[in-house]
């Protein structure tokens, strides 16, 4: 018999990555903005995400409503606990989408919704990390209810992943740029995604070590056979994509950066997965203990399978639709 309580917490983690990914590079461009101080370079590097933007958000709710559907006992008890990082996040969402908006209709306060877009863009992706990092640290679970404190979620440790995510997403958006763009910008581009590459991986790094402490279970995970030998492997491929962003932007390569940014996500969130499975929760909730009855699960996986290739395949073609190099004179008016 399929283990349905599995298969959808691998649909509900795809759905998570992909938003990360996708979303990622386009929060970047937001939090490049102030490095970026001329109107012209602004609008092409709005007008380089313009054509997928909207739609690399349709994974966070894929991901937000299957959680609701398929882990109700998740909802009600990780959402409690996180309620202000989240309501910042989707704040932070709603104004930066505002201000994407507002920013072609007026020229004399363009400025002002720049300063709203990167804002937006940056408290989205700062909550984004601190709320990874509050659930990683432990959420406290008595009898399937949150019993811990309003201010748990805010820590030194989730304030550095915090700030980890949003110096990954700002290396996302300068790769992003160094593909999508030309020029001067290409050029500035390039060179502040080896500054937030260093950051990047830099801050992996303290993450990463500071991690198996937080937890015994952790420490366990990580450095017990067999799974040891697949942690091991992480931080060998992180410093792969490192090396392989570095090379690219050091000998002109566009896509290759990008690409490479995208793998030290994908290798983050293996190693996120390492650390969890088979917790939901970590420590605190298994998948199969906070899994809706399997009818529910059979149900809404026949509308899953008919709906993630609609999404993928719409996504895909809007990327090959737009593909290639922004023409600085063309674009979202």
């Amino acid at each position: 018999m399929l283990d349905l309580a599995t298969i959808w917490a691998g649909i509900i983690a795809f759905a998570v990555l992909a938003y990360v990914v996708l979303d990622g590079f386009d929060l970047g461009i937001g939090i490049l903005f102030p490095f970026f101080r001329k109107r012209g370079d602004r609008d092409v590097m709005t007008n380089s995400i313009a054509p997928v933007w909207d739609g690399n958000e349709t994974w966070l709710v894929l991901g937000g409503g299957g959680l609701l559907a398929v882990f109700p006992v998740v909802y009600a008890t990780v959402l409690p606990a996180l309620y202000m990082p989240i309501i910042l996040m989707l704040l932070g969402l709603i104004f930066r989408g505002v201000a994407f908006e507002f920013r072609w209709r007026t020229r004399r306060a363009s400025f002002l919704w720049d300063i709203g877009f990167w804002a937006g863009s940056t408290i989205a992706a700062l909550m984004q990390g601190i709320a990874l990092g509050a659930i990683v640290q432990g959420i406290t679970i008595i009898d399937s209810a949150y019993a811990g404190g309003w201010w748990d979620w805010l820590t030194a440790f989730s304030v550095t992943t915090g700030i980890a995510v949003v110096v990954g997403y700002a290396l996302l958006g300068a790769t992003w740029l160094n593909l999508k763009t030309s020029g001067a910008l290409q050029e500035r581009s390039r060179r502040i995604s080896l500054l937030t590459c260093i950051g990047t991986i830099t801050l992996i790094g303290v993450v990463s070590l500071w991690t198996p402490f937080l937890n015994r279970t952790y420490f366990e995970r990580w450095f017990s056979f067999p799974t040891a030998f697949f942690s091991s492997l992480v931080p060998l491929l992180i410093a792969i994509c490192a090396f392989l962003i570095w090379q690219g932007l050091r000998t002109d390569k566009h896509l290759q950066p990008f690409l490479a940014a995208l793998g030290l996500f994908v290798l983050s969130f293996i190693g996120l997965g390492i650390s969890f499975y088979p917790y939901i929760v970590p420590g605190a909730l298994t998948i199969q203990e906070a899994a809706a009855p399997q009818s529910s699960l059979l149900f809404l996986l026949v509308g899953a399978v008919v709906l993630i290739p609609i999404i993928l395949i719409y996504t895909g073609y809007a990327y090959w639709v737009f593909r290639g190099k922004i023409d600085p004179h063309e674009g979202y008016h």
